[in-house]
């Protein structure tokens, strides 16, 4: 192996093997986000009105709160996924970049959870 050129530097490490699982789960959410958001349209359209009231009802019962968390999950995941990539495309000192992936992984796992919690809070105590 030699050191002198950058083919030489690389040769024989083969690949990290992290592509293709991100690529994959990259689909798999937006797959996921195509179904769930297309159920929550169609509930949204199927309720009388869009009072807190009618929509805290609604999301208390476990029929909608349940796909409503699936949805919550995917659409975060598929964001912190989609950042991720234009970080890493994007900044090219070690120190940023590790500093903004931090700082994407607090706030889409933050976020998520504030958002899981509030759907669980208004499923488990029922309607306010």
């Amino acid at each position: 192996m030699g050191n002198g050129t950058s083919i030489g530097k690389v040769r024989g490490l083969g690949s990290s093997h992290h592509g293709a699982h991100h690529w994959l789960a990259a689909r798999t959410t937006a797959i996921g986000n195509l179904v769930l958001m297309t159920w929550l349209i169609l509930s949204f359209v199927l309720l009388p009105d869009f009072s807190y009231q009618s929509v805290s009802g609604w999301l208390s019962q476990p029929i909608a709160a349940v796909p409503m968390i699936l949805l919550i999950i995917s659409v975060f995941y598929h964001a912190r996924l989609g950042l991720q990539v234009v970080i890493e495309d994007y900044i090219h000192e070690p120190g940023s970049k590790f500093a903004l992936l931090s700082a994407l992984n607090l706030a889409a796992f933050g976020g998520g959870a504030f958002a899981i919690f509030s759907v669980a809070s208004l499923a488990l105590t029922g309607a306010a």
